[in-house]
């Protein structure tokens, strides 16, 4: 699935798609995935903490 629209994603769905991509194929590392996507890394985490999401760098897992 193209992120390139996340900002627009309902953010369960996001929360879903991010950690799949996380684990797959990025070993967790979220700067990794946010410069492959082009994404905005505080508009991202902005997003998920909205619903309530933290990111867990030790686990490499949005929760």
């Amino acid at each position: 699935m193209n992120l390139a629209n996340y900002e627009n994603m309902d953010p369960i769905l996001l929360f879903s798609l991010i950690n799949t991509k996380l684990r797959d194929d990025f070993d967790g590392d979220l700067d990794k995935l946010v410069s492959v996507h082009d994404i905005n890394k505080d508009k991202l985490i902005a997003k998920l903490a909205s619903a309530g999401f933290d990111f867990l760098p030790e686990v490499g897992q949005f929760r």
